[in-house]
């Protein structure tokens, strides 16, 4: 072999592996056009959403938990929800439901696919009763004439939506969830939104309810209301890279009762309660962030948002209250934040209004408000909650956010909300509702795996994985493969959840057989899955540790 081939061998074997593994992930069936009579999912197959999926009225579409569906980025996938439709989307702890990128491990980004748009008939605020979303779809919202603000749009539980938010054309993009003029009769709860491209939640009017929901690292704003939404929202949390921000400006809560700031009814009103956000800067000091973050909740054109019990932390601006009709509207109590920390902002901006006759600094602190500000992030007490890869939310047990919430507000009396001592959305004492479900390394899942996480069965000649042993096993176990010509070879193991916990082979080999032991060395007793891939093939297998 000339000295220059092997110089050049190592390139060359990464550009065959790249172009090996960098496959988009299978699927077994197309999910495209319209939807108009009763459709059920299978949790042992994989969709792919082509196009704009509408669900039209009278037909309920039903998925099962732990089905995996990619939105294809060709074609913008996006799942559309139309008025009188239903999705049973009721997935469990054990097995969420999961939207996510068609793309391979390491090439996944925010705007991958569409999302999910739900609309409903309950109240809007726009003249007339009904709109068009924003997003190109054309999907109609609102109840018009007879709205309903009871409505029931079916249930979405425990699913992940992963690298939705296309932009469609400049300022009207596809959100990660959208629910526009949805009613209070559907279940929105522990959902979580990664990577959006637009905004990670957004409501347009309605009355629907949600608790239990993560906006993880999206470009836009976490938590946006208007058009006159009037749910209620417990135990929501926010989390923000500091590389990530959209040219529009993002925020952690952005509020508007409408595009140009009307009086128009209903107003847009959404009470909060046991929120934390989490913004960019750790430090009020820190400037390696992203110039387009802005703040932690914008509450302006005339909108009636309130925050209880809540943390806003580590954003450029705390909280800005923008307009006269806003404070007009935070001066009379119609707008209002208690029990609620905002701290870490920079210096002299934690609080702000753009109204300079508004002394908004003493109305946050009035005493009764029981309003805390803080300079440094640090002074909540959260045990790691700027961590990029497992941030941690949770207050210590000497933190300023223990025993200091309050539910004596006539506004949370409603029996929706679950009475809690804590303020923000974790308990100090545990567990935390986010654990088993979420996922918050979702670029580097395996969803190549069969995603009822059974088995591949397919075995490809050219290669062939053989059963571990001893199974169950502890503290070691011993995987077999055998290859029939050289290849570059990848043996990997992931959990239950698809997550890559061990790397145990990446390279080039012969023909032959191989043994390799694996020792886990920080993992729980459980069921695992070790995977080989090569010449393009991939094959599962299931084995589990017990200690």
């Amino acid at each position: 072999m000339s000295k220059h081939l092997k110089l050049l061998l190592p390139l060359l074997l990464t550009i065959v592996v790249n172009t090996v593994f960098a496959q988009l992930a299978p699927y077994d069936e197309v999910l495209e056009g319209n939807i108009n009579s009763n459709k059920v999912l299978s949790a042992n197959k994989r969709y792919l959403l082509r196009g704009f999926v509408n669900v039209n009225e009278p037909a309920t579409l039903t998925i099962p938990p732990g089905t995996i569906i990619y939105g294809e980025k060709s074609s913008k996938g996006t799942l559309i929800i139309n008025r009188g439709a239903k999705i049973i989307a009721n997935g469990t702890k054990e097995k969420p439901i999961i939207f996510t990128s068609q793309q391979p491990v390491g090439q996944r980004a925010a705007g991958d696919w569409g999302g999910i748009i739900i609309a409903g008939r309950a109240r809007i605020n726009v003249p007339g009763g009904t709109a068009v979303i924003e997003g190109g779809t054309g999907t109609v919202y609102g109840g018009g004439d007879n709205p309903n603000d009871d409505d029931s749009s079916g249930v979405l539980r425990y699913v992940r939506i992963e690298f939705p938010g296309i932009a469609y054309l400049p300022d009207n993009e596809i959100n990660g969830l959208t629910l526009a003029g949805v009613g209070r009769k559907t279940v929105i709860e522990y959902v979580q939104v990664s990577y959006s491209g637009d905004d990670s939640f957004e409501w347009f009017g309605g009355t629907v309810n949600a608790k239990y929901l993560v906006a993880y690292k999206g470009i836009d704003d976490d938590f946006d209301t208007d058009f006159g939404y009037r749910g209620k929202c417990q135990f929501l949390f926010g989390f923000r890279d500091p590389n990530i921000a959209d040219i529009s400006g993002s925020n952690g809560f952005e509020s508007d009762n409408d595009g140009t700031g009307t009086l128009n009814e209903p107003r847009t009103q959404p009470i909060y309660s046991n929120v934390t956000l989490i913004g960019p800067l750790p430090t009020p000091d820190f400037t390696q962030f992203n110039a387009n973050f802005r703040r932690g909740a914008h509450l302006r054109r005339s909108t009636l948002t309130s925050i209880y019990n809540s943390i806003i932390m580590g954003y450029p601006v705390g909280l800005l209250i923008d307009g006269q009709n806003t404070v007009d509207a935070a001066v009379a109590g119609n707008l209002q934040i208690r029990n609620t920390i905002v701290a870490g902002s920079q210096t002299g901006k934690n609080i702000t209004s753009n109204i300079q006759a508004f002394d908004v600094a003493t109305w946050f602190n009035t005493q009764t408000f029981s309003n805390k500000v803080y300079d440094n992030s640090t002074q909540v007490g959260l045990v790691d909650p700027f961590n990029l890869s497992k941030p941690n939310p949770v207050p210590t047990s000497n933190s300023v956010a223990v025993n200091a919430a309050s539910f004596q507000n006539e506004r949370l009396q409603d029996k929706f909300f679950t009475r809690v001592s804590y303020i923000g959305a974790f308990d100090p004492n545990g567990p935390r509702w986010d654990e088993g479900w979420t996922n918050y390394d979702p670029q580097n899942t395996n969803y190549n795996v069969t995603s009822d996480l059974k088995e591949n069965t397919v075995v490809p000649v050219d290669f062939v994985l053989y059963q571990n042993y001893p199974n169950p096993f502890n503290p070691s176990t011993t995987i077999s493969f055998t290859i029939n010509k050289p290849a570059y070879v990848k043996l990997s193991v992931y959990n239950s959840l698809g997550q890559e916990v061990d790397n145990l082979v990446n390279e080039y080999k012969t023909q032959g057989t191989y043994n390799i032991t694996w020792q886990p060395k920080d993992l729980t007793s459980g069921i695992y899955y070790y995977t080989l891939y090569t010449e393009g093939k991939a094959i599962s297998k299931k084995m589990m540790l017990l200690k």
